[in-house]
């Protein structure tokens, strides 16, 4: 059997070319607390410096045999450079993700997007950090993700005013979406060009537990089509929550995969996708490589459960939580390596 290299292995999988063994890496935050206290960082420390937040990103890869890093880690970031203050907690000991305190804009009429918005914040850091994980770990592909725009709206405005303007304010909430819809074209397009080898559209708010498939596909599935067709290949879509019911839909937006959440039901979404469309996904963030009562033995049994779903790749369900017990993720990572040796819909091996 041949052994790839992850960046090998990463886009030969998107390609759809034979592979040695299952690729087990995200279009989320792979970041782990053992790598970050190994390069003596404190956990607030990666959000805000690009060599940092690079080297966090490597460490914690190379650490568990990831087949990738994946940057950012927090969601603030084109909030933030819109103009909203955020909280960083830079004196916190605890594992505390950025946060918006409170949202400038209190309507929708107020969103705008200032057209120099890379240049703003915290994002001009990701550039710099994509070129430090090039040059410094070419063996590992370099995912970066952006939101899409009824996730990222939850990130500007109060997501209440959304959620009810579907219904009473429809013209105004399609202005909103399309304003965060050009946002995400732009920033995604800067990081492709930055040198990312690929992106995940993650519009994690918008599963049938929280919209109708209806909405989705008049309001939701136009934009992910739009943004989508202005990235480059490889490109991901995922949603979080519920996605039984949309993910035909969701695998006709043109992303080269689709990545599901743990509410999804991989074997029925095999079977509606049969070997056209990519699957990505599912397991646990917390349950499998956190929870304390959670032994390796079923972290093990549950990631075979999900290769047997029928997934191309394994996946988080979303991002990783970073307090994870290394036995219970070395597990994992070795039991995708040796239980995922057998095709799968989409995908040969050598």
């Amino acid at each position: 059997m041949s052994q790839l290299t992850p960046y090998e292995r990463v886009m030969r999988c998107f390609k759809r070319e034979p592979v040695d063994v299952m690729p087990f890496f995200s279009g989320m935050g792979m970041v782990v607390m053992p790598a970050i206290k190994k390069l003596g960082y404190r956990f607030p420390q990666v959000h805000k410096d690009p060599e940092k937040l690079a080297r966090s990103a490597i460490e914690s890869s190379r650490m568990f045999g990831f087949d990738s890093v994946v940057i950012p880690y927090d969601m603030c970031m084109e909030s933030e450079a819109i103009g909203n203050t955020i909280s960083l907690y830079e004196n916190s000991e605890d594992i505390l993700y950025p946060t918006i305190p409170e949202k400038m804009w209190k309507t929708m009429d107020q969103v705008k997007i200032p057209s120099n918005i890379m240049e703003k914040g915290r994002l001009p850091m990701l550039p710099k950090a994509i070129g430090i994980i090039k040059k410094e770990a070419p063996e590992l592909p370099v995912g970066v993700w952006q939101l899409g725009p009824f996730t990222q709206a939850g990130q500007v405005l109060e997501l209440d005013i959304l959620l009810k303007g579907v219904f009473k304010e429809k013209a105004k909430v399609e202005a909103t979406l399309d304003a965060l819809t050009d946002m995400a074209i732009g920033v995604g397009q800067t990081l492709q060009a930055a040198g990312a080898d690929y992106i995940t559209l993650r519009e994690m708010g918008t599963g049938s537990d929280l919209i109708s498939p209806r909405t989705w596909r008049e309001i939701i599935q136009p934009r992910m089509r739009k943004i989508l067709a202005a990235w480059k290949s490889p490109k991901v879509l995922h949603i979080c929550g519920a996605t039984d019911l949309i993910i035909e839909m969701m695998a006709d937006c043109g992303a080269d995969a689709v990545s599901v959440d743990i509410k999804n039901n991989l074997a029925e979404s095999r079977k509606k996708l049969g070997d056209k469309t990519p699957l990505y996904g599912n397991f646990d963030v917390f349950a499998l490589p956190c929870k304390e009562e959670t032994t390796v033995e079923q972290a093990v049994e549950a990631i075979k459960k999900n290769i047997d779903g029928g997934v191309d790749a394994v996946w988080p369900g979303c991002d990783l939580w970073p307090d994870i017990k290394e036995e219970n993720m070395r597990a994992i990572v070795k039991t995708v390596r040796e239980y995922g040796t057998k095709p799968t819909a989409c995908l040969g091996r050598l």
